[in-house]
């Protein structure tokens, strides 16, 4: 079992700015996010009896909300590269405004992010989450804090989607899914006012 959330909202994501493999701050909101889905996961892991581990992308949004999860769950986290952010490339930081123009046109508008000129490609962030979900299937129970992307990715990958239906899916901050046995659940946490 794998439960699957996406960082707290940063700085990029309020600008709509690429993130990609660059990095920006959790705003005050991403913090609260991150705090209101640790609880949720601490629910969810009392329910499901462990061991459990953690792993987080190693971009720095990613890490920060990790640090939440990992205080208020009393579970350390190790860093796994395979699910970090599919990248732009070069684009990796333009404004939505600077990148969507040059958007090739030929290609499904759902799949435009992965033809950029120097960026990753589906196939190959495909691949590597792939890889994360065949070791942590077999490994016991896994929280794993990755990205938009990458988590749109990983949950059609469990759950055997097109790629356009993967590539489709919302990728809400503040949402916990669980990804198990071909089925992907979705819950969704409450924000209150602290941090």
């Amino acid at each position: 079992m794998i439960l699957l959330t996406r960082h707290g909202e940063t700085e990029f994501n309020v600008a709509r700015r690429a993130q990609g493999h660059t990095d920006s701050p959790l705003t005050p909101l991403g913090v609260r996010q991150a705090h209101a889905m640790a609880g949720l996961v601490a629910d969810l892991i009392e329910r499901e009896p462990g061991p459990w581990r953690m792993v987080s992308s190693p971009l720095g949004r990613a890490i920060a909300t990790a640090e939440i999860f990992s205080a208020r769950l009393g579970l350390p986290f190790t860093q796994d590269a395979r699910i970090r952010e599919h990248s732009m490339g070069s684009w990796d930081g333009l404004l939505a405004s600077e990148f969507m123009p040059r958007f090739r046109t030929d290609v499904p508008a759902y799949e435009r992010a992965f033809h950029t000129p120097d960026g990753e490609t589906f196939e190959s962030l495909s691949e590597r989450l792939s890889a994360f979900l065949a070791d942590a299937t077999t490994t016991g129970h896994v929280i794993a804090v990755s990205h938009g992307a990458a988590g749109r990715v990983l949950r059609g990958l469990a759950g055997g989607l097109s790629k356009e239906a993967m590539l489709s899916l919302e990728v809400p901050h503040g949402a916990v899914f669980r990804l198990h046995g071909g089925q992907v659940d979705r819950f969704d946490c409450e924000l209150s006012d602290a941090p």
